[in-house]
């Protein structure tokens, strides 16, 4: 991708609610996108849903003093009513409003970026997505703390970088059994409304983001891979984000900096999977994904797998009326149909679970130097 005049395909979309204290930082990295000048400004739209602070005043002072020539900036205010007052309203209405923008000006193969009031991007975050994009329809960026105080807690810090390295370690046991080729390593994990990136027609396609109260991103997700999509966390895409303990949205990001602060205070410890639960996930999706690469016979490849036949015939049906374009959509949705494999796992304490992973992987790392060993010469 020739990076010239790259983001005039683009436009950032960014739902806000009485943020006036942390927009202004969002909006000043915006404007310090590589690629963004004044004969080549960066779209960006905000749409300011049930706002009682100066939050748009703030935005109105900004557009008009040209302080930010290096955006156009679109201010959208928004009344939303009761029950649909939430962050998945505001979210979606500020994509569309995205998409409108960019029809309006004829952009042919637009992107949607997303993000949060409260982020901060660095300066290649926007090229970075399109390049990204170049081999993938739907990148996620790698969500990077930014912390709110001068000299973050020791304790907390190290209780981030404990998490990262339990994650690592979930997709190093993917490296392993089931390494996905549209999504090589090294990659990061994350796929959040922080940092998006896909293109319009692909945003129109799978019906948009979900209106939901939580977990709207997620839903986003589901819906491309459901029709085949590639999603791909490239390591050269990152967003700073908040830690702030006070969000928006009931079990959003702030409630989990909110249960990391308490922890890293001595109040309880911190729980997850044991590795045995995701080995189990990803050799399942690893089997339904080689059943499907069998073609026509995939059926007697479920079968063979102990699959149900009425969820055999339910999945003939619903491709019969709309056919998969790969694995990556027949994986999903089987993995709708299904569910998770078995009862929810036990979750245990963060450092006897990062010691299972790191098990787990040499074991499997072992496993997989020997059968390369006894592997007849070609």
């Amino acid at each position: 991708m020739r990076d010239h005049g790259a983001l005039a395909r683009a436009v950032v979309c960014v739902p806000a609610r009485n943020e006036a204290g942390t927009l202004p930082r969002l909006i000043r990295s915006l404007d310090a996108q590589a690629g963004a000048g004044p004969d080549a400004p960066l779209r960006v739209v905000v749409l300011a849903n049930n706002c009682t602070d100066d939050t748009v005043p703030i935005l109105s002072a900004i557009a008009r003093e040209g302080s930010c020539a290096k955006l156009r900036l679109r201010v959208v205010e928004a009344r939303i009513a009761p029950p649909d007052a939430h962050v998945g309203t505001a979210r979606r209405m500020a994509l569309e409003a995205g998409v409108v923008w960019l029809r309006e000006e004829g952009v042919e193969d637009g992107v949607l970026l997303s993000t949060d009031a409260d982020a901060v991007a660095p300066t290649d975050w926007a090229l970075a997505n399109l390049r990204a994009l170049d081999g993938a329809d739907l990148v996620g960026g790698r969500l990077v703390i930014d912390p709110e105080i001068e000299r973050p807690d020791a304790a907390l810090s190290d209780l981030h970088a404990r998490i990262e390295r339990y994650w690592s370690g979930v997709r190093a046991l993917e490296d392993i059994l089931d390494p996905p080729s549209h999504d090589p390593a090294p990659r990061h994990g994350d796929h959040v409304a922080a940092s998006l990136a896909l293109r319009v027609d692909l945003y129109e396609s799978v019906g948009g983001l979900p209106a939901i109260a939580c977990g709207e991103d997620n839903a986003l997700v589901s819906r491309v891979r459901r029709v085949g999509g590639r999603v791909r966390h490239c390591p050269a895409v990152s967003i700073g984000v908040s830690d702030r303990a006070t969000g928006r949205v009931e079990g959003g990001m702030a409630t989990e900096m909110l249960r990391r602060a308490r922890i890293a205070e001595g109040q309880g410890s911190y729980r997850l999977p044991p590795a045995a639960h995701w080995r189990a996930l990803i050799e399942r999706r690893r089997d339904w994904r080689l059943a499907w690469e069998t073609g026509p016979d995939w059926p007697a490849a479920l079968r063979r797998l102990g699959i149900a036949e009425g969820t055999i015939d339910a999945m003939a049906a619903e491709i019969a009326a709309e056919p998969c374009s790969n694995a990556i959509a027949f994986v999903e949705r089987l993995a709708a149909r299904i569910g998770e494999p078995g009862p929810e796992p036990e979750a245990q304490p963060l450092d006897d679970v990062l010691s299972d992973l790191e098990t787990l992987r040499r074991e499997l790392g072992a496993q997989r130097a020997d059968g390369a060993a006894m592997a007849p010469a070609a």
